[in-house]
């Protein structure tokens, strides 16, 4: 029999290891998303010579770096416990705003920050419609995807491309970043360092803690005195400004203004959170894993232009199989949070 001194220092170890082997559950997600990566750049080497060159890796980050820097956004919301589908509009009107304006004569100096605050005032508006009317997520930025994309045609119906000097030179400047030459565009390195001051945030801040507790539980989240209200319209707020600035990195990326630009982005942004590990009812997530969901995307992608036989849909098919298989692994390894 137990004597009874021992007893809460026998419970007390208990909840240690209890805790350990939830914090150790906590990993297995992202840590899939980084094996399937991983494999994915092992069937691209052994099938095709040249998949591992450190510029065609580096350019994962290249050619998805706009995707990188919504997902970021969308990996706040859901956390919270949201969901955005306005983020693929809002970069389609910041591609338009940055081209229109410097159609205009606009300074690009004053183009960018008009861009980025178009999509913060987006985001501010539906966290504020959600929060303060109790509106779905769902509907609030549905009705934002309509408001911004509608806005792009109401600047104009058609392509507006873009030659100022000054955003040519960003989107020419490269930052070497291994022997041999390889190196990652501006817009790669911006989207990186976004990615890493939003890990500090969710990590290391009142804020990015809160968000957490908020997706986890709003009630008691409200029990424990945490400002729920503003945790919300931040996350959207954050996820709009994102957006924008993904736009800005589109405009660099692809040198136009477009009302089409995005299509579809925000479903790409929320299945790479989701690849990532990040648990669609919120709590549960990191950004690390958002950004592998996102090179994950990109390695396929780029397995099917090495192939050049394949439809891009395939990236599509892809991408659901994985979504349906870590939406299962999250269900077994937190029955609780998803139910």
């Amino acid at each position: 029999m137990t004597p009874p001194s021992t007893l809460p220092a026998l419970s007390a170890a208990v909840s240690r290891s209890r805790d350990l082997l939830e914090g150790r559950r906590r990993f297995i997600p992202v840590s899939m998303a980084g094996l399937v990566l991983v494999l994915v750049f092992v069937v691209g080497s052994l099938r095709y010579s040249g998949f591992l060159d450190p510029q065609v890796v580096l350019n994962l980050a290249v050619n998805n770096s706009f995707l990188i820097v919504l997902a970021v956004g969308v990996t706040f919301v859901i956390l919270a416990g949201g969901i955005d589908l306005s983020t693929g509009a809002v970069l389609a009107l910041s591609t338009m705003i940055c081209a229109w304006l410097l159609r205009e004569g606009w300074p690009p100096l004053l183009v960018i920050p008009a861009a980025l605050l178009a999509g913060t005032a987006i985001g501010l508006a539906q966290g504020c419609i959600i929060h303060f009317y109790g509106v779905q997520p769902f509907i609030a930025t549905l009705g934002g995807m309509f408001f911004a994309r509608g806005l792009c045609f109401v600047i104009s119906t058609e392509s507006i491309p873009i030659s100022d000097p000054l955003f040519s030179a960003l989107a020419q400047t490269r930052v070497p970043v291994l022997p041999g030459g390889a190196s990652l565009s501006l817009g790669a390195v911006i989207a990186l360092a976004v990615a890493g001051a939003a890990a500090y945030v969710l990590h290391r801040t009142r804020f990015g803690r809160s968000v957490y507790a908020v997706g986890g539980s709003e009630s008691s989240a409200l029990l424990m005195g945490l400002a729920v209200g503003r945790v919300k319209v931040g996350v959207y707020t954050l996820s709009g400004f994102c957006a924008a600035l993904g736009g800005v990195l589109y405009t660099l990326y692809i040198a136009s203004g477009n009302g089409l630009h995005g299509l579809g982005m925000e479903l790409d942004a929320i299945a790479a959170v989701v690849i990532g590990g990040t648990l669609l009812t919120g709590g549960f997530g990191y950004v690390l894993g958002s950004v592998i969901g996102v090179l994950t995307l990109g390695a396929i992608q780029a397995i099917l232009v090495f192939e050049g036989t394949l439809s891009s849909w395939w990236t599509r098919i892809v991408a659901g199989t994985l979504l349906f298989a870590f939406i299962l692994l999250q269900r077994a390894l937190a029955p609780r949070a998803a139910r």
